[in-house]
């Protein structure tokens, strides 16, 4: 374990020596969430002409994700490297800062486009779209920014640390009810055979968003290398359910819809659709 100083609070990552596996592991988890990301961003670029022009922004909104989140994993990875070197046994400090912080910016970005998302494959519209998108909007960067605040006091578990925490979680309960509410409503507008699938979007949504404050209380449940192994292996399994899954969910969806209102190429391209539904939708 590397000597605690004072500028090491930013994040505990900076706390400790890392064996070449610790330190490998932590490099190819960012490698292989990016390389996720950027098969992702492939896909909704070639599936972009099987949706209806209605749903067609989904493919957009899923490569700015994509893009974002792709250039954020290429900074961590970055940023890892040059915070710690070889000494020969392990990967110690080099005096650079390991910072977070661009996982809450690239949050900040890809939490408003999701929830848009969400919105548009449920078919709302109107007042309800905009009150609905006010509030994802509201909730997302206010969860998002208290949870900044307070990862800055994550070595010392302070006051700072808990409050914050806690009035993120405030923000993320309000967001949790009106993801809900606009899942329930868009059963109600879809057809039947996507019903299931949207039930999938919210136990997605639900777990996937649920598993980020275990990230954000690593530094409590095991202040160690190991801790942080642990905590990038949580980060990037909860940023490719709720980012590249979902988007890749919501585009299936999108699709049965598309061709269940009749459109041609989401007809011929949708693999999901049984006999009867193709037959019904020509």
């Amino acid at each position: 374990m590397a000597p605690y100083d004072g500028d090491a609070t930013l994040t505990f990552e900076n706390l400790y020596d890392y064996s070449p596996t610790q330190y490998e592991l932590v490099l190819s988890i960012f490698t292989l969430t990016a390389a996720v990301f950027a098969a992702v961003l492939v896909y909704s670029i070639a599936t972009a002409g099987s949706l209806s022009p209605r749903y067609r922004i989904l493919s957009v909104l899923t490569g700015v994700v994509m893009v974002s989140a792709t250039f954020e994993l290429g900074l961590l990875a970055l940023q890892w490297t040059n915070t710690f070197s070889f000494d020969g046994e392990n990967y110690t400090r080099t005096g650079s800062l390991f910072s977070n912080g661009f996982r809450y910016m690239n949050w900040s970005i890809d939490v408003p486009v999701l929830l848009t998302q969400l919105l548009i494959v449920g078919g709302l519209s109107g007042a309800v779209f905009l009150r609905r998108w006010v509030s994802f909007v509201v909730a997302g960067l206010a969860m998002i920014w208290t949870g900044y605040i307070g990862q800055f006091d994550e070595i010392d578990g302070g006051t700072q640390y808990w409050l914050w925490g806690a009035i993120s979680t405030v923000f993320y309960l309000w967001l949790l009810w009106v993801a809900y509410q606009s899942i329930q409503d868009a059963k109600q507008l879809a057809p039947s055979s996507v019903t299931g699938l949207l039930n999938a979007v919210w136990i997605l949504f639900l777990v996937s968003w649920t598993i980020y404050p275990l990230g954000y209380l690593m530094p409590q449940i095991s202040a160690s290398a190991n801790g942080v192994v642990v905590r990038s292996f949580i980060y990037s399994f909860a940023d490719i359910s709720s980012k590249a899954v979902y988007g890749v969910l919501l585009a299936i969806i999108a699709q049965k819809v598309s061709a269940a209102d009749g459109y041609k190429p989401s007809i011929a391209a949708s693999f999901w659709l049984s006999k009867e539904e193709t037959n019904a939708a020509s």
